[in-house]
């Protein structure tokens, strides 16, 4: 991969750290690691696998049921990894809807933009609890204090993000 591995990749490099998955175990395993975060969907899981294996990051195994196979990390797949996490941070570029609604606000009618920061609210409350559901689970079953730390995370921005929506003038 000429110019080093995009985040996805790299998502699925490291996921496959914990042992061989098939394209739905890595979606799942994603979910359950990374949380609502950082999100893989299938689509992205199976157009970059096999894009993987071509460059030697991964091996297939045997198809199993319904021609699944479960994917192993080679030893360059972690060398790839290891420079990826090496590598200068990339700058973080959040596509939030709702600021894009939001920085257009005064075209909002006062009932609309009512209803877009209700809904936003609705949403980050149903999303704060899904974090903090991360965050009990992870701390039961994963002594990683990392992957903690990253929930904690999210945890941390659904609290910030609702104090803000009260702050905005409806």
């Amino acid at each position: 991969m000429a110019g080093g591995l995009n985040s996805t990749s790299a998502a699925l490099l490291g996921l496959l750290h914990d042992g061989p998955l098939t394209g739905g175990q890595l979606v799942a395993h994603a979910g359950q690691r990374l949380g609502p975060l950082w999100t893989l969907t299938r689509s992205q899981v199976y157009r970059e696998l096999p894009v993987l294996a071509a460059h030697g990051y991964l091996r297939a195994g045997k198809p199993g049921p319904r021609a699944s196979s479960a994917y192993t990390i080679s030893a360059a797949g972690k060398r790839a990894f290891a420079t990826w996490l090496a590598s200068p941070l990339e700058a973080d570029h959040p596509r939030n809807p709702l600021l894009l609604r939001l920085g257009f606000g005064s075209y909002h009618s006062k009932t609309d933009l009512h209803r877009l920061v209700d809904q936003a609210r609705g949403q980050h409350e149903a999303s704060l609890a899904i974090h903090k559901e991360t965050v009990n689970k992870l701390k039961k079953v994963d002594p990683d204090p990392y992957a903690l730390a990253s929930a904690e995370f999210g945890v941390a921005y659904e609290k910030a993000l609702l104090r803000w929506l009260e702050t905005i003038p409806t």
